[in-house]
Order: C-alpha cells, then structure tokens, then sequence
C-alpha cells in the first residue's frame, strides 16, 4: 500500500510539472492558438509517462485553455470575442473581490509598492508600449489581490489573468486611449484601501475598473452595439 501512495504521489507531482510547464508556453504563445498538444512528444520532452501529461491537459481543458476534437485529438484552444468577454466578465467579479477581501491585510509596504507600480504605468504613457504596459499593469493588480486571505479566491483570479494573456496579448494595443483611464482609476483605488473605505465600496471599484476596459474594448471592436452589454 505505501508503494501505491508512493507512486501516486510522484504521478500527481509529474503532472503538476506538466501543467504549469504547458500553461506557461501557453500563456507566453509558445504554444500559438491551434497547435496540437501531442501527448507522447510532451511527455518525451518532460521525461515523463503519457499518464500525467494527460492530466494536465485535463486540467488546461477545464481551464478552457485546451480544446479536444475528433479524430485530432487536444489543440490549444482558438481565439475568439466571445471567450475574451466571457474571462473578463469572471475576472471583473472575482478581482473585485479578491481585492476586497485583501484591503485590510495590506501593509503599508504593499501599498508603496503598488503606488511605485502605476507611477510606472504614468509615466510609461508618452511613449507607450502596450504590452509593457499590460506587464505592469498585472503586477500592479497582483500586489492588490496578493493578500487575499482566501486561497481558492487567489487561485480563480490567477487562473483568469492566465487565460486572458492567452487571449489578448494585451487589450490596450487595441484601445491605448484607456491606458490613461486606467490609470485614474488605480488612484481611485488606492485612495479607498488607504483611507479603509467600506469593502463593498472597494469591491465595487475595482469590479467597474475592470468592467471599464471591457467596455473600451468591446466599444472599438464592435462600435454597432454588438455583444457589448455587460
């Protein structure tokens, strides 16, 4: 019996190396939308057994990062408006909060930090790169929600910032104009955990803050009113 743990135990470990080594090329577009995740030439890369491999696209696929079709077998999963909208609908709730339940474990260090992070973002906006700026932006969100004192709730808005990078390289190489409201608003933000506003009013906040940039986006993607009800 303690042989069979043993080996379940090390099946179990392989297969979170699997996951997070494919999430990542995934997440990085190592691994482009449509390409074939081929079992066994994963598992000979890994030095591994197809077994936990399998796995770990199990879980990419409840992720909604893995697609499975066929007589193809799994394929990283395609891009499309619907799936974008879907991950920063959950996004907007769960950051929102995550970030709430977080506000009153923040130390005076986190907020310096997270201040320092979107002075960055400030300054960065007169010769603006989106995707450095999308790269702040998380780390930015990241020191807010960090403290969540719930693990499961960390876990869900960390899951979502993954697909969305799989999704969206960065949704403001397509609205930059929001940038410079993104950045109003982390002040906003800042100022209500600072100050220990109400935690519904925080919520809130970084809920519409998010909603915000949903909205630019779906604006300048479909400016006839499709699909952008939220």
């Amino acid at each position: 019996m303690a042989r069979e743990q043993m080996t379940e135990a090390a099946e179990r470990s392989k297969s979170q190396l699997a996951y997070h080594w494919l999430k990542e090329r995934i997440a990085s577009e190592e691994l482009a939308p449509g390409y074939r995740l081929v079992l066994a030439s994963i598992a000979d890369r890994l030095g591994m057994s197809v077994v936990p491999v399998r796995e770990a696209i199990r879980r990419l696929e409840a992720e909604g990062l893995v697609t499975f079709e066929r007589n193809v077998g799994a394929r990283v999963s395609m891009i499309d408006d619907t799936q974008y909208r879907h991950s920063m609908e959950a996004l907007a709730i769960l950051e929102g909060a995550a970030t709430a339940l977080a506000a009153r474990h923040l130390t005076g260090d986190d907020l310096r930090q997270a201040r320092d992070l979107n002075r960055h973002l400030v300054e960065s906006l007169d010769d603006f790169d989106p995707h450095l700026f999308t790269s702040v932006n998380h780390s930015f969100h990241a020191v807010l929600f960090a403290a969540c004192p719930n693990p499961r709730m960390r876990a869900l808005v960390d899951a979502e910032w993954t697909r969305l990078g799989h999704l969206r390289d960065s949704t403001f190489s397509f609205v930059p104009g929001r940038a410079q409201e993104s950045v109003r608003e982390h002040e906003v933000l800042l100022d209500l955990i600072e100050t220990g506003a109400p935690l519904p009013d925080i919520e809130r906040a970084a809920r519409g803050h998010r909603s915000a940039t949903l909205a630019a986006y779906l604006s300048h993607e479909h400016p006839d009113g499709v699909t952008t009800s939220l």
